[in-house]
């Protein structure tokens, strides 16, 4: 080591403090002298305005260095029922049903961040919502960083929302949207999307780590100050997360994510969390000319024209949130020509068909090593929840034997290692719904009744007890034809 570079070691019985003054770092901007615009990197012509060589260089004023405040003050303490209650009432969607699952409507004020895959209808949804509240008389703003002002009102056209009170900006700063925040704030903003715009006191590219938090941070103060309720669409993943620092979920008051399949005519809105009503709720919408439009009753949208006579297919209500589905779980077992049969589930994890495939061959005493089984949910649906379990083994006795199970029939229920049907949650809104729907028998876990212990009400505590009471003329030992010759 060179000696200029070498430690001095201070002396006996005596103390060397040394400071070392952290100097804000000085950050510079360029601003264009036509149309004030900002932008990160210097560039040729303003993307605002189109003016060549109008960007100029203007240093920014470096805030306070680490430790230090800026302009400290006197923050006063209130007791929470002494705080002015300011009496802003929640506003309307336009859309009842996603009124309810947003609690009442937005509240004044309020922070929504809206996720999904690309194409899978955020815009349009949400354009379909600035056009809804425009319409109530309420003056909404849209941003978009994606799309040019063409664009969006050839979009408003098709969806017939065109209005006086629905305002639009295309821009990719958020130093554009400020001043529209300050003269005549609107009730609602929806920015689309938090990625593809870019702050100045931030560096990188837009849709970075840092562009993403400051660009979210300041939207949300100031909309929060201005009252103004503010949706903020965010771009997701390959694993279908969204995109950017877990902060974004943690500043804003309700998270939605728009799911399902492109291909198909359904999406699936889930509320994710919401500090003004329910949380994990689900609104199915269906893809129409006009745009989404909610489905009224989608008890029974995802079962479509089944056939109950063919083996292989088993009802199950399913709970998503608070809204109880009655969705088909299909399944098929055949000769197996490879040395290792295939197992393959759709629309479910395939390690709950392992993990119940395991579970029959115990305690049934069936055979699966020379068949191949396939397994998937109707519809075009995903389900993660465990009250499929009894569904999914009715569906693959039923193409086992091949006998199909009765005709209206509905199963839910979780199956365990030991081969007992254990009770899941919201068994009261199932049991009601299948009531409704007219479906009968009731195949599901027997519960416990309150009024006398140890005494259990009519359902199936076992594996056992649901084959014989589904296939009661095959004796649980059998191999059915279909299998017997593979064998």
């Amino acid at each position: 080591m060179p000696r200029d570079r070498q430690k001095k070691r201070p002396a006996p019985g005596c103390e060397v403090f040394q400071t070392r003054e952290l100097m804000p770092k000085i950050r510079e901007t360029y601003v264009c002298s036509a149309c004030n615009a900002r932008s990160a990197q210097w560039r040729g012509q303003c993307p605002h305005c189109g003016q060549w060589n109008s960007l100029v260089p203007v240093r920014i004023q470096p805030g306070p260095g680490k430790g230090e405040r800026a302009n400290p003050r006197a923050v006063d303490v209130l007791p929470l029922s002494g705080v002015p209650d300011k009496g802003h009432a929640v506003f309307s969607t336009g859309m009842e049903a996603l009124d309810r699952v947003l609690g009442r409507g937005i509240a004044p004020g309020a922070a929504l961040l809206v996720g999904g895959e690309p194409g899978i209808g955020k815009s349009t949804l949400l354009l379909q919502l600035a056009g809804a509240v425009a319409a109530s008389g309420l003056k909404t703003i849209y941003v978009s960083g994606e799309e040019s002002l063409s664009q969006i009102k050839s979009r408003a056209l098709r969806l017939g929302i065109l209005h006086d009170n629905l305002h639009a900006l295309s821009t990719n700063s958020v130093e554009d949207i400020f001043p529209a925040l300050e003269s005549d704030p609107p009730a609602l903003l929806i920015i689309d999307s938090v990625q593809t715009v870019s702050s100045a006191s931030a560096e990188g590219l837009p849709g970075n780590v840092s562009q993403v938090r400051a660009v979210a941070t300041e939207i949300v103060e100031r909309c929060k100050k201005s009252d103004t309720a503010v949706v903020l669409v965010g771009h997701v993943t390959k694993d279908g997360v969204l995109a950017g620092p877990r902060l974004l979920e943690h500043m804003v008051d309700t998270v939605i994510s728009l799911e399902g399949d492109r291909r198909l005519m359904f999406r699936l809105l889930r509320v994710l969390k919401n500090r003004f009503g329910p949380n994990q709720e689900m609104l199915v919408f269906q893809m129409e000319e006009k745009g989404l439009l909610p489905v009224e009753d989608p008890s029974t949208y995802f079962l479509g024209a089944r056939d109950a006579s063919l083996p292989g297919a088993a009802v199950v209500m399913a709970l998503d949130g608070q809204r109880p589905l009655a969705v088909e779980i299909q399944a098929l077992v055949t000769r197996s020509y490879l040395a290792i049969p295939r197992r393959t589930g759709l629309g479910f994890d395939v390690n709950r068909l392992h993990l119940l495939l395991a579970v029959l061959e115990k305690h049934l005493r069936l055979s699966f090593a020379q068949a191949d089984i396939y397994a998937k949910v109707g519809g075009g649906i995903k389900l993660m929840e465990p009250g499929m379990d009894a569904a999914l083994v009715a569906a693959v006795l039923s193409s086992y034997y091949d006998v199909p199970l009765p005709e209206r029939a509905v199963f839910w229920g979780e199956v365990d290692l030991n081969g007992r049907l254990r009770p899941v949650g919201g068994h009261e809104l199932r049991e009601k719904q299948a009531l409704r729907l007219g479906y009968a028998p009731l195949v599901r876990p027997a519960l416990r009744r309150a009024g006398k212990a140890g005494e259990a009400d009519a359902g199936f505590d076992s594996l056992v007890a649901m084959q014989k009471a589904l296939f009661a003329r095959k004796n649980k030992i059998d191999t059915p034809a279909a299998i017997r010759q593979a064998y």
